[in-house]
């Protein structure tokens, strides 16, 4: 009988054990393996390697909005921007630098794809850990754990959960915004790399959402932003302006049929403007965000924005206050919960400086179709990565790239239950 209880004991012992790094894992696994993930894209960075940039950046008039301009075809033209002045590039330099940019690149590529094996390893930590079987505990003589049995699941009573009990994609848009702010204690790291295939030009981006309170009607969030532009062939990419966000939930939510949530920005003027990396000066900017489901497979979003820097500089030098406005309207196609197809159109007009208080006017118009789909985890972390194909319309026509999208969403706290 002593043999049997002390037996026992160690079984119960293993098991408080086991159950203690089961909760464990399941609040912190993911969080460390997805911060393993950003450590090493951040190491990256560091070396001129790749570039982290703001998912809003295609809606500044300093990034992608001069990114998405069709490629001039005459470099001496001074409505350009990013027109270069008394810079002499050899032949051997400008080889150099292609192959940088193409190295770049491909990085950028390979990124996500390690970002999602990175955190695959968390998936085993966070498993369910095995429990003491039935026929040891009936060999013992005595009952099963009262709080173990509590706490498991009969798995013969268990059903696979359909598609409506599963989390949907939402907030994950490309090009145009959705209105719907992070939930409390669920934070967003996300990732993308475009590619044009005409300008030159690639773009990486990292953007990080946090909820302020539980309603949740405030969120922060920043971005990192870097680029390289294929007007400036003798450089690599490197790092571009600094944007701090704020978006606040003035109607509806996700759970809502109509939601709105504008947001305001602060471009800081840490890229180098020299090499068309950045604005140059402070500016600021603003996104009316509207998302209307209208019907149980269709959702549609619109965004309406505007930016304005009042000290731009182009690569010269030369200084004025710049001004432009963004439009963009999707259509998403919930073919599943967990798949669904979209398409983005997104039009830019903004202003360049050419001159010192001489600015010139340019437009941009893309269309974006595209993919996304999602994993989601028992640890309450989803997955979702995506692709699409931009190419450009009207004054952009014949533009064309390729557009990558990995986003990874968690709990950072442990949540309440339902």
């Amino acid at each position: 009988m002593e043999v049997r209880r002390s037996t026992l004991a160690q079984l119960q012992a293993r098991q408080v054990r086991k159950d203690f790094a089961h909760e464990y894992g399941e609040i912190c696994g993911q969080n460390f393996y997805v911060y393993l993930y950003l450590l090493f894209s951040l190491t990256v960075i560091k070396y001129g390697k790749c570039s982290l940039l703001n998912v809003l950046w295609p809606m500044t008039t300093s990034g992608a909005m001069r990114l998405c301009k069709p490629e001039s075809k005459n470099t001496s033209v001074t409505t350009s921007m990013s027109e270069q002045k008394g810079h002499h590039v050899s032949v051997s330099n400008g080889k150099s630098s292609r192959t940088h940019s193409t190295t770049a690149f491909l990085l950028c590529l390979t990124l996500p794809i390690l970002g999602s094996v990175t955190v695959s390893a968390g998936w085993a930590q966070t498993a369910k850990p095995a429990e003491i079987s039935d026929c040891k505990l009936s060999e013992l003589g005595c009952p099963r754990d009262v709080r173990r049995g509590e706490s498991s699941v009969n798995t013969s009573k268990v059903k696979e959960p359909n598609s409506e009990g599963t989390p949907a994609i939402q907030d994950n848009s490309f090009l145009v915004e959705e209105a719907y702010n992070q939930e409390f204690g669920v934070v967003q790291h996300i990732q993308t790399c475009q590619r044009l295939w005409n300008s030159k030009d690639w773009v990486y981006t990292f953007t990080q959402e946090w909820p302020v309170d539980a309603s949740p009607r405030n969120q922060l969030s920043y971005t990192l932003v870097s680029l390289h532009s294929g007007e400036h062939p003798e450089t690599s990419g490197g790092v571009g302006d600094f944007v701090l966000n704020y978006r606040y939930q003035a109607l509806g939510s996700g759970k809502a049929k109509l939601a709105f949530s504008p947001r305001v920005s602060v471009l800081l003027p840490t890229g180098d403007y020299r090499r068309a990396r950045g604005a140059g000066s402070t500016g600021i900017q603003t996104q009316l965000p509207v998302s209307l489901v209208v019907t149980k497979k269709l959702v549609a979003h619109w965004n309406a924005g505007a930016t304005l820097i009042p000290n731009a500089r182009n690569d010269s030098g030369a200084r004025a206050a710049t001004f432009g406005y963004n439009l963009g309207q999707s259509f998403v196609w919930l073919v599943h919960p967990r798949f669904n197809f979209f398409l983005e159109t997104v039009f830019y007009r903004y202003e360049d400086v050419i001159a010192p208080r001489r600015t010139h006017w340019s437009s941009t118009l893309l269309l974006n179709p595209g993919i996304r789909w999602a994993y989601n985890f028992k640890n309450g972390l989803q997955i979702v990565p995506g692709v699409a194909v931009p190419f450009g319309a009207g004054s952009s026509s014949g533009e064309k790239g390729v557009f990558l999208y990995l986003s990874f969403e968690h709990p950072y706290r442990k949540l309440p239950k339902e």
